[in-house]
């Protein structure tokens, strides 16, 4: 699954759509109750707020609905295609009553589907620019496809390792074990058991001067 840009061009008669924008504007479409060739999807989201948006197959070029490639058109708006809020998606999933739905080796999905997927792919590819960054999957010295597997699955146990770690709740503390931070007295000032005050002189050979004041 990728998006297309709104006027990828491609070949096609000279009275047919010749790129995305335009097999959009080629669906009907009237209002959100005679929606047409659309159908609506409600889109949730993390912060708990909801969008309808419009999605429909539609025909470019070797694109449709019966074909091996679809192409989707989501967008919050069909009436205007505004560009900020229009998808124009390639996929190779096959539309549920396409004839080779039954044969293709991928799972059949409607048009809500196909944006409920594509809305996943932002999430993803952020987090892995992350995980790459922060845990340092492209810090690898090798070559070999599976030694790089290798590298990131090690990079992955042990970050899990980690997290697991930091979210366990602490444990019951075991009286019998040696406190590893002892109270050893105040830092500074003289101990609680030494009388106050300058201690008494005694010289130990006779004769000796007093230590200077």
């Amino acid at each position: 699954m990728v998006a297309l840009k709104p006027r990828n061009g491609v070949w096609a008669p000279a009275d047919q759509p010749h790129s995305p924008i335009d097999a959009a504007h080629a669906l009907t479409w009237r209002d959100a109750g005679h929606p047409g060739d659309w159908t609506p999807d409600e889109r949730h989201f993390r912060d708990g707020h909801t969008e309808t948006w419009w999605a429909a197959d539609a025909r470019l070029g070797g694109y449709g609905p019966d074909s091996p490639c679809r192409l989707i058109v989501a967008a919050t708006g069909p009436a205007d295609l505004s560009e900020k809020a229009t998808w124009y998606l390639s996929t190779n999933l096959p539309h549920p009553d396409a004839p080779h739905a039954a044969t293709s080796p991928h799972p059949s999905a409607d048009p809500a589907e196909i944006v409920r997927l594509y809305g996943l792919r932002p999430w993803i590819e952020q987090s892995y620019k992350q995980i790459k960054d922060e845990l340092g999957w492209a810090d690898f010295q090798v070559s070999s496809d599976r030694a790089i597997r290798r590298h990131q699955t090690l990079v992955n146990c042990a970050f899990s390792f980690c997290w697991d770690q930091w979210f366990a709740p602490p444990g019951p503390l075991d009286a019998t074990e040696p406190d590893p931070c002892p109270d050893s007295g105040p830092e500074r000032g003289p101990s609680p058991d030494c009388p106050a005050g300058p201690r008494p002189y005694a010289p130990s050979v006779p004769g000796s001067p007093p230590p200077p004041p």
